[in-house]
């Protein structure tokens, strides 16, 4: 490998160790998180398919908990279905394919985004997982000062207690996961957040996917969804934006493909310069992350991965926007390729600290 390397590798203490001495196998990966991140996540959706592919995805075999917050939980629920191919395939054309009048109301990307979410679920009504397969879909719900209304002082509220300490945030918004397949991680409430469960089933399983990609004064919020607490719930990343949960209580390693080269661990703190990056935090310790490289990213569309702000970029050129996005998920297919080779054959010597 050289140079124009598509991606690159970090890993927490006791990965990096373990890919020294043992190598990698995918009866070691116990866990794969996917990040809340918008448009980015399309980036990684050609490795979601070597990855899970039943019939000769690396992971094929493996018991696995996956967890995901906003476009991350469109993705693994996908990636948990009994076809994932198919669903990730809907999930990649209809996120390529929204287009919004100039100025959208929350209620049109609301609209919008439960198309998504149907997208995810195809004919079905609910997520039915295959077989070792454990499913998270990470939620944040409305308390205190952000209950009834979510307006931007609200928000701007809670922005301002996140400032002053992450968990300050907890007093206005709650973790609510809906899980299906038997989860079992976390195995309890690991900070002020809470960590309450609730079962998909066919009464909510589109509301809790559309939950976790709600975008605060972009998106109309979902409220009450059957079978968990009353009152509304939004995106999931911004409690868990890039999920920096307690991973150190599972028992192997956890695979994390991720868009960025750190971990984040709520979405409001991405804007705080001491708090934009975990570092070695002990919770990352068995944590392997595969990201796009910067010389890939000087290969893509804007230099860039797809983003949110491409929305404002190219306006009304829809067209131009779904071309770019496209052209970014083929070079993808090249970073994907990449993944699995080093994957299959590792090479300690490309790990960096994470």
């Amino acid at each position: 490998m050289n140079g124009n390397r598509s991606f690159a590798v970090h890993a927490g203490a006791r990965a990096a160790a373990h890919l020294r001495a043992d190598g990698l196998a995918p009866s070691d990966v116990r866990c794969v998180p996917a990040a809340a991140g918008g448009p980015k996540g399309l980036a990684l959706i050609p490795l979601d398919r070597r990855l899970f592919d039943p019939a000769h995805g690396w992971l094929r075999e493996a018991a696995l908990e996956l967890v995901g917050a906003s476009i991350g939980a469109w993705r693994m629920a996908a990636a948990a279905m009994p076809e994932p191919l198919a669903a990730l395939d809907r999930l990649a054309s209809a996120y390529v394919g929204q287009a919004y009048s100039r100025q959208p109301t929350p209620r049109e990307v609301a609209e919008q985004c439960r198309r998504l979410a149907r997208a995810v679920l195809g004919d079905a009504h609910r997520i039915d997982t295959r077989p070792g397969r454990a499913l998270s879909v990470v939620t944040a719900r409305a308390r205190g000062s952000l209950e009834g209304g979510g307006t931007r002082t609200a928000f701007a509220r809670a922005a301002l207690a996140n400032t002053l300490s992450r968990s300050r945030l907890a007093a206005h918004l709650q973790r609510v996961v809906f899980t299906a397949g038997g989860c079992r991680f976390p195995a309890s409430s690991f900070d002020r957040f809470g960590f309450d469960r609730v079962t998909l089933d066919a009464r909510n399983s589109e509301d809790a996917l559309l939950a976790s990609g709600s975008i605060p004064l972009l998106c109309e919020p979902v409220r009450n969804p059957s079978g968990a607490p009353r009152g509304e719930y939004w995106d999931g990343g911004l409690i868990d934006y890039h999920l920096l949960l307690p991973y150190a209580q599972l028992p192997g390693l956890v695979l994390y493909p991720h868009f960025a080269p750190h971990v984040t661990a709520g979405w409001l703190d991405k804007f705080l310069p001491w708090r934009r990056h975990a570092g070695p935090h002990p919770w990352l310790d068995n944590v392997l992350v595969v990201s796009p490289s910067p010389a890939m990213l000087a290969r893509l569309p804007n230099r860039k991965l797809p983003d949110r702000n491409d929305f404002y970029r190219y306006g009304p050129d829809h067209a131009g926007r779904q071309r770019d996005w496209r052209r970014a998920m083929a070079e993808s297919e090249r970073f994907a390729d990449e993944v699995m080779r080093w994957l299959e054959r590792p090479d300690p010597s490309l790990v960096r600290p994470l």
